[in-house]
């Protein structure tokens, strides 16, 4: 019969806390590269969008929100970049454990700035195709969608 482990009453792995600590490393890594793709196609069409004729007639309140959304959007990149300069920093120093858990937090920030940017970027497109109303129902439900989806849900699983 399999043994369970303390924190969650699964079935433990049969692995030291270095070989799990790796493992978790390899993983939050991967999870990263998927978000840095995305982050990345935010902030190229963030960038594009400023050198469109149509971007000198928007109002001001269009301007500000382009800009938390690319500020939103670079934000995301460094934070969610930290994890890899983490671990250069200290590889070979036996702190992987230590650098999972920071890089766990880091990728809680770049997600919570990634749907901040997403939904600026929303809101913008919106705005200028239908009016404010319309932009900010929609992006409200965008909103709660990316927080019930990325913290509300995963957690509810964890408990």
């Amino acid at each position: 019969m399999a043994t369970r482990s303390e924190k969650n009453d699964q079935p433990a792995r049969d692995e030291t806390p270095e070989e799990r600590a790796d493992r978790n490393m390899v993983e939050l890594l991967q999870e990263l590269r998927v978000l840095q793709t995305g982050v990345q196609i935010i902030f190229a069409f963030l960038l594009g969008v400023a050198f469109t004729p149509r971007f000198t007639q928007i109002t001001t309140l269009q301007k500000d929100v382009y800009i938390a959304a690319l500020l939103a959007s670079v934000a995301s990149v460094a934070v969610l970049a930290t994890p890899v300069a983490l671990h250069r920093a200290w590889f070979r120093h036996r702190q992987k454990e230590r650098i999972v858990s920071l890089s766990t937090t880091f990728a809680r920030i770049g997600l919570l700035l990634l749907s901040i940017a997403l939904d600026c970027a929303v809101f913008l497109i919106l705005d200028v195709v239908r009016g404010h109303t319309f932009a900010a129902i929609v992006t409200g439900a965008v909103a709660v969608m990316f927080w019930a989806l990325w913290f509300v849900f995963p957690w509810a699983l964890r408990r």
